[in-house]
């Protein structure tokens, strides 16, 4: 009986402990969440070519592709970076990227061949076979390949153009895929050089004249080293310099442009865009060039919303139909 009434005054303690730890707990909060962002998977290190190198017969160059989750195909960017045309990490300007994935674009960051092992035209030639790669592979990245544009920073800015400006010149098409085009429906140009023979344009003499050497990046990118190329200043070889410039490309068949250039650069001269511009406007070519006040060459001011909303704006205009 002792027993009895023990194990009911335990069980009676601990309903009454368990009340008191239940009344006790904090209330629970209710979060409503609207849904606005857009899964993003990332790709990455996807070959997309395989070209040959001084001392090497094939070289993998690698894509990241951000790819937003989607129920149809959907239009793709190209962001090709920048790196004074001696190197090409496609890990920059992630919250660019992420921006362009976020609004409704597969975005493919991508690799190309640099100085001074590689000279133009051969990263021009990479840029090409990115595209025509990922429109052979639209169903596979759930791209939509009637409608690929490109964005370049810097280097990668010379390039875009570069890409913008050549659409339906097959002289730069070389490698896999080529029955597919590289024609892009929209080019994005920051920062980005259009003549060569002017990058100190507007820059001190001092800078100038490091332009006029023969190790000057320009130099190197068309003319290479000594042992590999012709060696010599950008001024060495007018014809070929011409040859390498955007601006000599121009025509009315080039992709829609947006320009944009910090007036704090002292990297690559302001004229540089504007040079491109006029040429482009000159042939009626549709083309918007903005100065972006207080922005240098690179930096935050490049990942800001109203540059980006500026970005995302122009593509959405050109690339979704």
């Amino acid at each position: 009986m002792m027993k009895l009434g023990y194990l009911a005054s335990l069980v009676a303690i601990g309903a009454a402990l368990g009340g008191a730890a239940q009344a006790a707990a904090p209330d629970s909060r209710e979060l409503t969440v609207t849904l606005t962002r857009t899964p993003v998977k990332l790709i990455s290190n996807v070959v997309f070519a395989q070209p040959s190198m001084r001392g090497y017969d094939n070289v993998a160059l690698r894509m990241d592709v951000l790819k937003p989750t989607a129920a149809k195909p959907l239009p793709a960017v190209v962001f090709i970076t920048g790196g004074g045309f001696v190197n090409a990490n496609k890990d920059s300007y992630i919250q660019q990227r992420l921006d362009l994935a976020q609004a409704g674009y597969v975005v493919a960051s991508i690799e190309y061949r640099v100085a001074p092992t590689a000279m133009f035209p051969a990263p021009l030639i990479d840029v090409k076979s990115a595209i025509r790669f990922l429109r052979a592979n639209a169903a596979r990245f759930g791209i939509d390949a009637g409608h690929i544009g490109v964005l370049g920073e810097s280097a990668g800015g010379y390039l875009s153009a570069f890409a913008g400006v050549s659409n339906g010149d097959r002289r730069f098409d070389q490698g896999e895929h080529l029955d597919q085009s590289s024609a892009v429906q929209a080019a994005v140009d920051l920062y980005g050089l259009s003549d060569l023979n002017r990058v100190g344009e507007g820059f001190s003499e001092a800078v100038q004249a490091q332009h006029r050497s023969p190790s000057a990046p320009e130099a190197m990118w068309v003319n290479g080293p000594a042992v590999l190329g012709t060696g010599g200043a950008i001024s060495s070889d007018p014809a070929r310099a011409e040859a390498a410039n955007p601006v000599a490309y121009v025509s009315k068949t080039a992709a829609p442009f947006l320009l944009m250039h910090g007036d704090h650069d002292t990297l690559v001269s302001p004229r540089q865009t504007e040079r491109l511009f006029v040429a482009l406007r000159g042939l009626g070519v549709d083309a918007t060039r903005y100065v972006v006040k207080g922005a240098a060459h690179g930096g935050e001011y490049w990942i800001q919303p109203p540059v980006m909303q500026t970005i995302i704006a122009f593509l959405d205009r050109h690339l979704k139909p």
